[in-house]
C-alpha cells in the first residue's frame, strides 16, 4: 500500500530541519541528551508538544498516553512513545530560546508567504497576559493588574497573521517592547494610548512609516487649522501639534513643531474617540476605521487562549511555560500555513480546521467529505477476465 502522509506530519512540514538543527546546535539544546532513538531531543519534544496543542490534550499524562496509542503513525515524523518523566524533565531543560528562534523562523515564513494577500502594510500593536495565579509559579512577577507573563505582538489584519512577538514580565512595560520592534517605511501601526511616547512617535515618523493612536485626555495639544469633517461619525478633524517642549524640564520633545492630526469619532452613549496620527493624506473616515481595526488583535488573542493551551500548563517552571507559549505560537503559524496549502478547499474557518485535525491528526487529511465506496460482497462482483481461463476445442 502507498505511502500516505497523515495530518500531523503535513502541518509539521514547513519546519525546516536544517534551521532548526542549526537553531539547537547554536544554544546548545541537546547537550547531554543523544541523538539516537532513545533520546529525547529538543525536536522530538517541539513535536510531543505541538501534538498536544494540536490534540487538546491537558497534562503530561495525557501526551504520553496520546503518543503511546499511535504507535504506527510516530515514525516518519520522528516522535516514539514518551514517558511522563522524560517530558517533564525536558520541558525543563531543554533550552527556551530554541523554541523562541523556531517560532519566529515559522513566524518569517508565514508572514512570506501572506505578504502577496496584503494591499497595504497594517501592522497592530497590543500585548495580552498571561494570567498565573497559581502559587506553585513562585517565579511569576505582578503588576498592579496581572500575575504571570505577557505576550505582545505586532499582528498583519488584512493576512490574519502575527509578523513579531516578545513574552516578558508585566513589569516590562509595552512601550520599552515596541522600541525593539523594527520600522518598515510606508506601513501603519496602529496601537493604543497605552504606547504614548512621543520620542517612539518621532522615530516612527522619521522612518517614513505611519501610527495611528488614540491621544490621552490630558495631552496638551495646539490647534493649527481644521479641516472639514467628511463621514457619518466623524466630529472633527483638525491639525494640531501636541505636547510642551521640554515637559516637566526633562528632554525635549521631538514632536513639538511636527503637525498631527486630530480626528474625533463619535461613539453612541460613550465618549468621542481622539485619535492622533501622521497620516495627513487619508481620509478622517479611513483614520477611523483603522483604529477599528484594532480590534482584530483582541480576536487573535481571544482566538488562540480558547483553541490552544495558554490558560493551563503542564509544567510549573518558568522554562517549562515560556516553551508552551512558544509552541502554542509556531501552532497557529503552522495551522494557517497548513489552511493556505492542504486546506485550500476547507470552507471552514480555522477553528473548524483544528477539530478535523483533532480527530484524525495521524490519518490522511480529507476535505471532500465523501465517503469511500463500500466494498461489494465477492458473490456480486462481476467476473475477473484475468483469472479465467477459455480452452481452445480440439
Amino acid at each position: 500500500m502507498p505511502f500516505q502522509a497523515s495530518g500531523f506530519l503535513r502541518l509539521v512540514e514547513p519546519l525546516d530541519r536544517r534551521a532548526v538543527n542549526r537553531i539547537v546546535a547554536r544554544h546548545r539544546g541537546n547537550h547531554g541528551v543523544g541523538t539516537g532513538d532513545k533520546g529525547w531531543t529538543c525536536q522530538r519534544h517541539l513535536k510531543a508538544m505541538l501534538f498536544a496543542q494540536f490534540a487538546g490534550l491537558k497534562s503530561l499524562r495525557e501526551i504520553a498516553e496520546g503518543l503511546a496509542a499511535q504507535p504506527a503513525g510516530l515514525y516518519h515524523t520522528g516522535l516514539r512513545p514518551v514517558s511522563k518523566s522524560t517530558l517533564s524533565d525536558a520541558s525543563a531543560a531543554r533550552p527556551a530560546a530554541v523554541f523562541r528562534e523556531i517560532a519566529d523562523l515559522v513566524m518569517g515564513g508565514l508572514a512570506r508567504s501572506a505578504r502577496q494577500e496584503s494591499r497595504e502594510l497594517v501592522r497592530l500593536i497590543d500585548g495580552s497576559p498571561i494570567m498565573l495565579r497559581d502559587r506553585r509559579f513562585n517565579w511569576a512577577e505582578a503588576d498592579s493588574r496581572c500575575r504571570g507573563l505577557k505576550l505582545h505582538l505586532a499582528y498583519d489584519p488584512r493576512a490574519a497573521t502575527p509578523v513579531h512577538f516578545a513574552v516578558e514580565t508585566p513589569k516590562f512595560s509595552e512601550i520599552k517592547v515596541a522600541r525593539r520592534l523594527p520600522f518598515v517605511a510606508g506601513t501603519t501601526y496602529v496601537f493604543d494610548k497605552g504606547y504614548t511616547d512621543y520620542c517612539w512617535w518621532h522615530e516612527i515618523t522619521m522612518a517614513g512609516a505611519l501610527f495611528v493612536t488614540r491621544l490621552k485626555s490630558n495631552a496638551r495639544r495646539r490647534v493649527e487649522r481644521t479641516v472639514e469633517a467628511v463621514g457619518d461619525n466623524i466630529e472633527a478633524d483638525r491639525r494640531v501639534k501636541i505636547g510642551h517642549r521640554k515637559p516637566r524640564g526633562g528632554a525635549t520633545n521631538p514632536l513639538y513643531d511636527t503637525e498631527l492630526r486630530e480626528v474625533v469619532v463619535a461613539r453612541p452613549d460613550k465618549e468621542p474617540l481622539h485619535l492622533i496620527t501622521n497620516d495627513l493624506d487619508r481620509t478622517a473616515q479611513e483614520i477611523a476605521n483603522l483604529y477599528k481595526e484594532r480590534w482584530q488583535i483582541e480576536l487573535f488573542f481571544k482566538w488562540i487562549k480558547q483553541n490552544l493551551k495558554l490558560k493551563t500548563f503542564f509544567g510549573r517552571s518558568e522554562n517549562a511555560v515560556r516553551i508552551q507559549i512558544y509552541t502554542a505560537l509556531i501552532a497557529f503559524c503552522l495551522l494557517r500555513l497548513f489552511q493556505n496549502t492542504y486546506a485550500k478547499n476547507h470552507v471552514g474557518g480555522a477553528k473548524a480546521l483544528k477539530v478535523r485535525l483533532k480527530v484524525a491528526l495521524f490519518e490522511p487529511f480529507n476535505t471532500t467529505n465523501r465517503c469511500p465506496t463500500r466494498p461489494r460482497p465477492p458473490q456480486k462482483r462481476p467476473p475477473d477476465r484475468q483469472l479465467s481461463l477459455k480452452l481452445a476445442e480440439p
